[in-house]
């Protein structure tokens, strides 16, 4: 006899999407969590009385029943739900030419391009309207039907209308975003603003970000409730949790996996740092590609070339995070979201030049004591380079000199305003995320491949999280997770389970 029927190696959003609906189907889930609190990127902390996000700032479709976003679809499916605030505009694009807000409604969004460039505002509604073409044949089937094997066929032709109506665009599911920008946008500015878009969902501009990524982005803003979770990310995982719970499933938290057990080719299980094993019929690791096959995993589990291909597979590079407690006096109609381009002659992906603010004590004031702010900004920096030395303080605050200029775009006395001030670093995501060099995820740009799928090589080995569907967001974490658990069981389990929530 096993301990458990399914042991899910770190509790991510992907890896407790995946725990919470096998629990749901019925399997005896474990779910083991190195760090003190769960969540992995998307969990929360609180320092001086101020709560912040550690990743996710940007949610779309939590609580509106008209998304498609999988993580409301498997929130629904586990009777859980989360308080949300709906808010618009989504946010504020600060480029040195221009600054102008961005609508979930594509007319108003329209409209505010057409203030900087009218022929973009024309080109742009061309480009977006074949992305939301391609949408409505997505939306057509549910991410909670999909499964990542070939018995997948049996749980979509329920859906075979929807197939249809996807038909004339299954063209375009594996041909990037730069394809159907180069067909409509001559404008050099909307395709800057294009290759940002793309930037913030993937990590790669335009011509590396896959189509359907995008598509699905602009369909779910243009269509439903732009919402922020109240009591931030972990709000997210506190649901997840507390649905695995419900289902009988069990989370435990300071248990970091030293090692997947492999048997004869088969995962049977994992030994923990405290020398404990743990045995399971099969094994979910949440951990990224490189921490699987590096670290979790022997040399010899894995076939050499296929271990070799998969370790050499580039990555997103990390991040450097500024979280501030601020004075908000005097700061009245503040937007929640801020993107900052601070030179349009560098490309938008050098480190320190597309900078991402969030301030969700906007919607959330209990985020932050009376007459204050919780801020939140980051922007993409190398793993390269960084090490705890003499020189690591002060290398934290010049590399958080990029996020400074840009918060001055939005708050220009930011600097006089600060009374807490914390600087993560790419060594910070490494040690507390168990990140690989504290990425994000792979960076596979869509011509040059596909992402790998949740199955592995070894059999009752499987993997959910950034490293296997593409984009580094919150839905394409909760569909690895779906696809994942979907696949561990019976296609009438999937179909049972479908017709009770999808009828």
């Amino acid at each position: 006899m096993v301990d458990w029927d399914v042991i899910v190696v770190g509790s991510g959003i992907g890896g407790l999407v995946a725990g919470a609906l096998l629990a749901c189907y019925g399997r005896r889930v474990l779910v083991c969590e190195s760090h003190t609190v769960p969540g992995g990127a998307a969990h929360g902390f609180s320092y001086e009385g101020f709560r912040f996000d550690t990743g996710p700032s940007f949610y779309c479709g939590l609580a509106d029943t008209n998304s498609v976003n999988p993580l409301r679809q498997v929130l629904q499916v586990l009777g859980e739900s989360i308080e949300v605030v709906p808010y618009s505009p989504l946010g504020i694009y600060h480029f040195p030419e221009a600054k102008f807000p961005v609508y979930g409604d594509l007319q108003k969004y329209l409209e505010a391009i057409a203030q900087i460039t009218s022929q973009g505002a024309r080109e742009y509604q061309k480009f977006a309207q074949e992305l939301l073409d391609l949408y409505k044949g997505l939306q057509a089937v549910p991410t909670l039907a999909l499964r990542s094997d070939w018995q997948a066929i049996f749980t979509l032709m329920r859906y075979i209308p929807g197939l249809l109506s996807l038909l004339p665009h299954l063209g375009m599911v594996q041909k990037s975003v730069g394809e159907v920008m180069d067909r409509h946008v001559s404008d050099s500015f909307v395709r800057r603003l294009i290759d940002v878009e793309c930037f913030l969902l993937s990590g790669l501009k335009a011509r590396g970000t896959i189509l359907p990524e995008v598509a699905f982005m602009l369909g779910e803003r243009d269509r439903v409730a732009i919402e922020y979770p109240i009591g931030g990310s972990e709000a997210i995982v506190a649901a997840l949790v507390r649905g695995l719970q419900r289902w009988g499933g069990e989370l435990r938290l300071k248990t970091h996996v030293e090692q997947i057990l492999v048997e004869n080719g088969r995962a049977c299980g994992i030994r923990t740092r405290k020398g404990e094993t743990i045995t399971a019929n099969t094994v979910i690791s949440n951990a990224t590609l490189w921490d699987t096959y590096e670290h979790l995993l022997q040399p010899q589990d894995l076939p050499a070339d296929y271990r070799r291909k998969s370790l050499q597979t580039p990555a997103v590079e990390s991040f450097i995070h500024l979280h501030l407690g601020i004075r908000a006096t005097g700061l009245s109609d503040l937007n929640g979201h801020h993107v900052v381009v601070r030179d349009s002659n560098q490309d938008i992906t050098l480190p320190g030049n597309t900078c991402m603010i969030s301030i969700p004590s906007v919607w959330d004031a209990n985020l932050a004591p009376a007459g204050h702010h919780t801020i939140h900004a980051y922007t993409l920096e190398p793993y390269t380079g960084w090490q705890r030395d003499r020189h690591y303080h002060q290398k934290k605050q010049e590399k958080a000199e990029s996020l400074y200029q840009a918060l001055e775009k939005v708050i220009p006395d930011i600097r006089d305003r600060v009374v807490v001030e914390l600087i993560g670093t790419p060594l910070t995501h490494a040690r507390y995320l168990r990140r690989y060099q504290g990425t994000y995820g792979p960076a596979i740009a869509c011509e040059e491949g596909m992402f790998p799928s949740t199955q592995t090589p070894i059999q009752g080995l499987y993997r959910v999280g950034d490293s296997t569907m593409p984009g580094i967001g919150v839905p394409a974490v909760a569909a690895s997770g779906i696809l994942c658990a979907n696949t561990l069981v019976g296609v009438s389990q999937v179909n049972n389970l479908l017709d009770e929530v999808m009828g």
